[in-house]
């Protein structure tokens, strides 16, 4: 009786060390600096290339009111290229910029702008219905007409007027571009695990998604019946988008980041000439692949 009783005394003794043992090599464990995103800041630059749907162009001004129906549009990319980290040429390309703060471990608030690019299709025949009453000694009378389901060429690109070469009926693009300022709310979740991944300070595997809003603020350059061109920033409409995403974290505060983007432009005020009724609008859906380098870390 007194060997089993001391026996068990021993055992409990026994178990109480080997569990401190425990506990105490668990306390000294440092935690990592990727275990928690909780009031750490992010930024991040990168490029992208954009997909877009058909849309309708209406274009309105002084004795002239007609819509190009389903006109076919596409981005302007520059590849590979040394302008991407060229302070002087950063905006040429198409481009992207954030910065985020986490409010919790998993969600976070940022702000961002989408450089992007658009530019409607020469080269294509596109259906327009309305009318053109200009007078007869400016350059784009020779368009004047009632149209009616009417197919139009816009045949190529324009590069300027001269005594030869007539004007265009339209060439029209958000090359400088289609900027899209907006706020967005993400999420994002480390599934290191899935990929047998221990030490997330080395290397981290996250996936993001998110839900954003923001303001349309391009520079239209557009020649509408041979007008002058405005080109200049304006305000002209508004997007939403939601977004998935691929985060590859390295060594704490560097990462890689892949996302797909898919959203919705609605521009009712576009400003196409120097003549202060001239006005065009548009509404279309988009697909933007992005790829981005940044960092994370906290103040």
């Amino acid at each position: 009786m007194n060997f089993l009783l001391r026996g068990g005394i021993a055992l409990s003794i026994a178990i109480s060390s080997f569990t401190g043992i425990a506990q105490s090599q668990d306390a000294i464990q440092p935690e990592r600096y990727t275990q928690h995103n909780k009031g750490k800041f992010y930024f991040y630059w990168g490029g992208n290339r954009e997909t877009y749907s058909k849309s309708d162009i209406h274009f309105e001004g002084a004795n002239y009111n007609f819509t190009v129906h389903d006109a076919t549009g596409h981005d302007k990319p520059k590849g590979w290229h040394c302008d991407y980290i060229n302070p002087a040429n950063m905006t040429i390309p198409q481009t992207n910029f954030r910065m985020g703060y986490f409010i919790s471990d998993h969600y976070n608030i940022s702000i961002g702008l989408d450089h992007m690019k658009y530019v409607m299709t020469q080269h294509q025949t596109a259906i327009v219905n309305g009318y053109i009453n200009l007078p007869s000694n400016e350059i784009g009378s020779m368009f004047n007409g009632i149209y009616q389901g009417t197919p139009v060429n816009f045949g190529q690109n324009f590069t300027g007027f001269d005594d030869t070469t007539p004007p265009p009926f339209l060439t029209f693009e958000h090359t400088d571009g289609l900027n899209y300022v907006n706020t967005e709310f993400s999420r994002v979740d480390d599934i290191s695990s899935l990929f047998t991944i221990k030490n997330t300070d080395k290397i981290q595997i996250n996936i993001t998604e998110g839900i954003g809003a923001g303001i349309l603020y391009p520079k239209t350059n557009a020649r509408v019946l041979g007008k002058q061109r405005h080109d200049d920033f304006h305000v002209a409409g508004y997007g939403i988008a939601a977004k998935v995403g691929l985060n590859l974290t390295l060594f704490k505060y560097f990462f890689i980041q892949t996302e797909l983007k898919g959203g919705y432009i609605d521009m009712p005020d576009i400003i196409t000439t120097h003549n202060g009724p001239d006005r065009a609008s548009q509404h279309f859906f988009f697909l933007q692949k992005i790829i981005a380098f940044g960092g994370i870390f906290r103040i």
